[in-house]
């Protein structure tokens, strides 16, 4: 019997990957329903081959342009809203959930999803930036299985031992090595960074990937972000972890033993292949990846990374060790900078100061629901967009 897929953020490349696989494997996977926000021709394209049995656009205009060019005679239907997305996410004849929505759009069907007990596979790592204490309770309350899909913690995951229970120490674990490509600014200064535009930023040298996370690997606030999410997954704090600079993307991410073992996971920079083991656990699938040529590589590289030219990987471990709503601030903020840089309305080397100023601003207080989530996003929010406003008058 095929199990089931609902895939939220479906025309990011997360989601094509992850489809790209579901089509290599027709007879174990079937998809049952697709959302975007408003790539209506990708949306088309993907329904007419799949034929899930809902299409959920977080733009209501988009459904609607997306129902009519479907028509009527179509199986598939097409909804819009948050609440349809928690719907196909928590939806009883759903195996499994890709959660790649891109922000802080993605939290509440994602902890749909977990409540409901489903295998989560996490690409959405602000669901644990925001509100990772409710998030992992989520996940124990409703026994969802969560694997997670960013490169570097699906490593981590596979380097880890097979049945780790939270304790580092008592699993003989010194250290998890967290990778990082350095982005395309690697080795470059301050000053240097002044004047990059959008197009350089975005303009990663290993992997593919949207414009907002390309930024967040450009500053080092994705790797920032990785940081909080690997303190979530694998109940350990930042000092247990140490960022390595590699820039052949090769190595994802390794595990350091006390006896003075290093085990790490490596493969080519494509994402089919940590989608592919999270659908698929504990077995493996073909994923269409070729296979890794040592020769061609010859060479791996590694250092440290710079935190004075970058200062977003530091700034999101003061927000995880502040903890309460610093990490949902952080987010919120880093998200509003991204934009206005995107935007050119603020510079590259403007991210980092608006997320500290915003950062500064916080009176921290405690998450005990979503409800206190969405509230320090939308302060967070407001704040920031009058820093721009100011920065720009």
């Amino acid at each position: 019997m095929r199990q089931t897929i609902t895939v939220l953020g479906a025309s990011g490349s997360i989601g094509q990957s992850t489809l790209d696989v579901v089509r290599r494997h027709p007879n174990r996977y079937q998809v049952f329903a697709l959302s975007a926000a408003r790539s209506i021709e990708r949306m088309l394209e993907d329904i007419r081959e799949f034929q899930p049995r809902y299409a959920v656009m977080a733009d209501a205009g988009a459904a609607v342009q997306l129902s009519e060019l479907l028509g009527d005679s179509s199986a598939t239907e097409v909804l819009a809203g948050c609440d349809s997305l928690a719907m196909v996410a928590s939806h009883h004849d759903v195996d499994m959930v890709m959660a790649a929505i891109v922000g802080a759009a993605g939290l509440l069907p994602t902890i749909a999803a977990a409540e409901a007990g489903k295998r989560v596979l996490l690409a959405n790592k602000e669901s644990l930036v925001m509100a990772g204490p409710l998030f992992m309770e989520a996940v124990r309350r409703g026994g969802a299985t969560l694997l997670p899909i960013d490169s570097e913690h699906n490593a981590i995951f596979q380097s880890l031992p097979a049945h780790y229970n939270g304790e580092l120490r008592k699993n003989g674990i010194r250290k998890i090595l967290l990778t990082a490509s350095g982005g395309p600014f690697r080795g470059k200064t301050l000053s240097e960074l002044a004047n990059v535009t959008p197009e350089q930023a975005v303009a990663h040298p290993n992997w593919s990937m949207g414009r907002k996370i390309s930024v967040d690997s450009a500053t080092l606030m994705n790797k920032g972000l990785e940081l909080i999410e690997a303190c979530f997954l694998f109940n350990c704090q930042p000092s247990d972890i140490q960022v390595v600079v590699h820039p052949q993307s090769v190595i994802h991410s390794m595990v350091q033993y006390c006896e003075g073992s290093v085990i790490a996971q490596l493969g080519q920079p494509d994402m089919r292949t940590p989608i592919a083991y999270g659908m698929a656990w504990p077995e493996r699938i073909e994923a269409g990846v070729a296979s890794l040529d040592l020769f061609e590589i010859s060479r791996l590289e590694f250092c440290p990374p710079d935190h004075e030219t970058f200062p977003c990987l530091a700034l999101a471990g003061q927000a995880f060790a502040a903890g309460g709503s610093m990490p949902t601030v952080l987010n919120a903020a880093n998200e509003i900078a991204v934009d206005a840089f995107l935007q050119e309305q603020i510079a590259f080397n403007q991210i980092p100061t608006l997320i500290r100023d915003v950062m500064g601003m916080h009176v921290v207080t405690d998450i005990e629901s979503i409800d206190h989530v969405i509230e320090a996003d939308r302060w967070a929010r407001d704040c920031a967009s009058q820093w721009i406003s100011r920065s720009v008058a």
